[in-house]
């Protein structure tokens, strides 16, 4: 505590000192200039023993354990047709239940290609707790539809560097803007000298709203896993499904064989000049052509 008292003792005569210099630009105050490195580490050492003697712990244990871990799961259930549907919209009901803080549906579509063949997919963001509750019963699930799940999956992504480089950037954006906001207040200077400050300033708020953006997403992906599940068919070997391809080819027995007859027909009417020609050239050939080359031959003694 003595060293951030230290800090702002400091920081107040720097703006001091700028105040004592209007001809001076603000780009070179030293209000402006940004804490020395030693200086950022003596005050994070300070902040994380504070934190410690709050916490009973020590610093370093402390800020080696916060990590954040970002969790996407993929189930995939093979059931029956007809639960197909029910299935998902029990799901669906299941996190709508829960509330928009504990779940959220983002995604979900179903197709049915036949009375016999359907696919789904069902895509949500939820806390960690409610997807452990919701995949440790998937598998009793499946069996109680007479399906079985046919893949599970589990990937974890580290943002732990993001999400603390990002809250960084952001304390100092904001530690910048304090002092833009102060330097506006104590130092009027000239016209061109406060637009110039205030542009920078517009500029500063317009990057702590894009890192508080950017934080709240990374956070939210912690906070929030995603969860996919897929459904697919079940098929039944006895189905009316399994047998339609040989329903189909009866059906179409009449119709290919009326198309493999139109088919030898256009062949024919697309073939017959052709063979016409070819006739005509080999008539030609036989009668006028080729006896007048065997006269034209000496006899063979």
């Amino acid at each position: 505590m003595k060293l951030n008292i230290w800090l702002l003792a400091a920081t107040s005569a720097a703006a001091l000192a700028a105040c004592g210099s209007p001809n001076r630009d603000y780009e070179s105050s030293p209000a402006m200039a940004p804490p020395a490195p030693e200086m950022a580490k003596m005050a994070d050492a300070d902040y994380m023993a504070e934190e410690a003697e709050a916490g009973g712990e020590a610093a370093p244990d402390a800020a080696a354990a916060v990590q954040y871990i970002a969790y996407a799961h993929s189930v995939g259930l093979r059931i029956p047709v007809k639960t197909i549907e029910p299935t998902m919209q029990a799901h669906i009901d299941a996190c709508n239940k829960a509330g928009p803080a504990v779940c959220v549906v983002t995604n979900s579509w179903l197709n049915a290609y036949s009375e016999d063949e359907a696919s789904a997919s069902l895509n949500l963001r939820a806390t960690p707790a409610w997807i452990e509750t919701f995949l440790s019963g998937i598998e009793a699930e499946a069996e109680a539809a007479k399906g079985e799940v046919t893949n599970r999956q589990t990937t974890a992504e580290d943002l732990t560097v993001s999400i603390i480089d990002t809250d960084a950037r952001l304390k100092a954006q904001e530690t910048l803007r304090g002092r833009l906001e102060q330097l506006l207040e104590s130092r009027p200077g000239e016209l061109k000298d406060v637009l110039e400050t205030e542009r920078e300033l517009a500029r500063v708020n317009g990057e702590i709203d894009s890192l508080k953006s950017s934080l709240a997403a990374l956070r939210q992906r912690v906070d929030m896993s995603q969860l996919s599940v897929s459904y697919e068919t079940k098929r039944n070997p006895v189905s009316q499904g399994a047998l339609s391809p040989l329903g189909d080819a009866f059906g179409n027995f009449f119709y290919n064989l009326s198309s493999a007859i139109a088919a030898v027909i256009t062949a024919f009417a697309v073939g017959l000049p052709w063979l016409l020609l070819i006739g005509a050239l080999l008539w030609i050939w036989l009668r006028l052509i080729w006896p007048r080359i065997r006269r034209k031959k000496p006899p063979v003694t």
